[in-house]
């Protein structure tokens, strides 16, 4: 018997440990990076499961086999976001990650001094697309179109929101992922001082 084809849904709660997964298992310039991080929840606490628990109307995930294989999640407002991510999810991370007193020097001291660091969300550059988003599939599961119908159906619950314009920040160095937001019609967003990163927007039409 044929397997059925992969389907997308919204997130459930039941989604939780898949998302985790493939956040750790894409962190690394799109690839695996558990082995920069001993703690394989670092990073998805900080880019993927917040925006599961704040907002879970705009968390979409790929399901395959039963187990989610990619998602996209995001924010309607990153200010109001980064309010309630301060408000709401730090104070309960903050024993197991707590805040750096010195200079990071590792990736999983400067990741977990990003946690710490909400506010840097919010720049002026970024006032005309006050939406932000993730977005990851396994390797398995790239360049079949999922990231795109995955793209398609965040921005319509963000245009059914009323939200005009969203924006991202990637990697670099990332240059398959540049790609990719080029083709479904993201530009660069100026921002100074960016560091290894760049800002990238579109409208939700």
């Amino acid at each position: 018997m044929t397997p059925p084809p992969p389907v997308l849904r919204p997130y459930r709660s039941e989604d939780r440990e898949a998302l985790v997964d493939i956040c750790v298992r894409t962190g690394h310039e799109g690839g695996d990076a558990r082995h920069l991080y001993p703690d394989p929840t670092l990073l998805p606490n900080i880019f993927a499961a917040p925006y599961a628990v704040l907002e879970p109307e705009l968390a979409f995930v790929v399901e395959d086999g039963g187990r989610a294989v990619g998602y996209i999640l995001g924010t309607a407002d990153t200010a109001s976001f980064v309010d309630r991510y301060r408000a709401e999810w730090l104070p309960g991370l903050a024993d197991r990650y707590p805040a750096p007193v010195r200079e990071p020097a590792t990736p999983a001291e400067a990741m977990t001094a990003l946690m710490h660091d909400p506010e840097r969300m919010v720049l002026p550059e970024l006032a005309d697309y006050p939406a932000h988003l993730h977005i990851d599939l396994l390797p398995t599961h790239q360049r079949s179109g999922y990231g795109r119908r995955l793209m398609d159906t965040f921005l319509a619950a963000l245009h059914a929101q009323g939200v005009k314009a969203v924006h991202l920040s990637m990697l670099t160095a990332n240059t398959r992922a540049r790609a990719f937001y080029d083709r479904v019609g993201f530009h660069e967003i100026a921002v100074p001082d960016a560091g290894p990163v760049t800002y990238l927007g579109r409208s939700t039409q």
